[in-house]
């Protein structure tokens, strides 16, 4: 991971967009009074978005299995075709 000011990265954006993208690095954009942004490639953006969805999904199934697991499941009959 790489960290440059903001003036820096607005002066050579291609150099610092190529970075990221050919190389698979992220860019820590230093800002004034501590907002500061990353910039990642939108394959690696993806590939985090898709990690958060999946432990969201995992919590849910957990918390259902506890449920069952303390017996607040229902038991009901399939229906026939």
């Amino acid at each position: 991971m790489l960290a440059a000011n903001y003036t820096t990265v607005r002066n050579k954006l291609k150099e610092y967009c190529d970075l990221v993208s050919d190389n698979d690095e992220a860019i820590v954009v230093t800002r004034k009074q501590d907002r500061n942004v990353v910039i990642l490639s939108l394959d690696r953006y993806n590939e985090m978005e898709k990690m958060i969805r999946n432990a969201q999904y995992s919590n849910k199934l957990d918390r259902a299995f506890a449920q069952l697991d303390a017996g607040y499941g229902q038991v009901h009959e399939l229906i026939e075709d």
